[in-house]
């Protein structure tokens, strides 16, 4: 009976310990969004003020109208959702056909190939990043979309995640598709793809952020005004605007809240994505 006491209350008292653990993690991950807020409300004399204030005793919009004033902030949206929502299109449509290859179709050299794919994601970017940049000037392709999105057009965690779903469906489906007169392709669009759904909505997921939130890449490849992308927007803003910090927070903030709102409502197939294995047979 003392033994089953004892289990019981360290049950309890590691419950206790694990959520004292995630509600600090909760704070040290949203606080600094919430922080951004609330300098994005207050008058700049306001900000430094000491001791600093939770919240603001007057807050104000017009840090953003301010903000959304001095830059052509609708044209880096634009630049931005274009150049994200190309390249993840792209990135899905030669990640799906690869991974399908390494899957399910046997040919010479598969698992090398595989494994020489795999290498690059143990690449740094930035040992690339020169190499990239001559070939990109060579094409012509210098300060043109066209260097925003085509490095961007294979994910080799696409391929990978992907791979792992295909080979996870049972033989019996291709077996089944066969005796329907189907073909490879059929297979793959009818079957494979809806299948691995959770899969595909994770790299698009994964792949749409990453153009969203893209800073070294974009900085190096555009020059003109009317090509920045929204990151590189927001650091030319910081440049301008100095020591306005709640500008600053404001601009931050409405470049922030989109990809918020879109993981919000993604969050549930993200997780399925990467925390599942496929179809079990």
């Amino acid at each position: 009976m003392t033994t089953m006491r004892q289990s019981v209350l360290w049950n309890r008292v590691n419950r206790v310990f694990l959520y004292l653990a995630i509600t600090a993690l909760f704070i040290l991950v949203v606080f600094p969004f919430y922080w951004m807020i609330v300098t994005s409300l207050q008058p700049q004399d306001s900000v430094m003020s000491v001791p600093p204030q939770l919240w603001p005793t007057h807050p104000t919009f017009q840090n953003y109208i301010d903000a959304w004033n001095s830059a052509p902030w609708l044209r880096y949206f634009g630049n931005t959702l274009f150049v994200a929502v190309a390249s993840t299109l792209i990135s899905l449509t030669t990640s799906s056909l690869a991974a399908f290859a390494f899957a399910c179709i046997n040919f010479k050299g598969k698992e090398a190939l595989f494994s020489l794919v795999l290498s690059v994601m143990m690449i740094p970017a930035a040992t690339t990043l020169i190499p990239n940049f001559l070939i990109i000037r060579t094409l012509g392709w210098y300060d043109k979309f066209y260097a925003l999105i085509i490095p961007f057009a294979a994910s080799v965690f696409g391929i990978f995640l992907l791979r792992q779903y295909f080979m996870s469906m049972p033989k019996e489906l291709w077996e089944a598709a066969q005796i329907d007169g189907a073909s490879r392709l059929r297979y793959f669009r009818s079957i494979a793809l809806p299948l691995a759904k959770p899969a595909i909505v994770t790299i698009a997921i994964n792949s749409f952020l990453g153009s969203w939130t893209s800073f070294l890449w974009p900085t190096v490849m555009t020059q003109s005004q009317n090509k920045q992308l929204i990151e590189v927007a927001l650091n030319s803003f910081l440049g301008e605007k100095g020591q306005q910090w709640s500008q600053l927070a404001a601009a931050s903030v409405f470049t922030t809240v989109p990809i918020v709102v879109l993981f919000f409502f993604v969050q549930r197939q993200f997780i399925e994505g990467i925390g599942g294995g496929g179809v079990k047979g």
